[in-house]
């Protein structure tokens, strides 16, 4: 995913600029899949873990990079799935 900073004068989205003021940058970012071609079959791709010493019995763990908790998995991938059409979901580390 790249992100385009450009002039805002430049291409012409602002007709004059007052003197002395620095150009207006502009960052555009899009929404891509992070998961190209990994299991695209399933509706969604979770992946379970036993481990023998947690804390919790369940600890989910982000795969989306767009959790606000992350590394902890806070559900910001239902919406990246429906923005994008994508399939990533959590890591699920479970005791056993």
């Amino acid at each position: 995913m790249a992100a385009l900073s450009c002039n805002a004068y430049a291409l012409g989205l602002s007709h004059r600029r007052p003197a002395g003021s620095s150009p207006r940058r502009m960052v555009v970012v899009r929404a891509e899949a992070i998961n190209p071609d990994i299991r695209k079959t399933e509706e969604k791709v979770v992946d379970s873990v036993v481990v023998t010493d947690l804390a919790k019995p369940l600890t989910a763990y982000c795969r989306c990079w767009r959790s606000a908790t992350f590394p902890l998995c806070d559900g910001s991938h239902v919406k990246h799935n429906k923005a994008t059409g994508d399939n990533v979901g959590p890591l699920l580390l479970k005791k056993q």
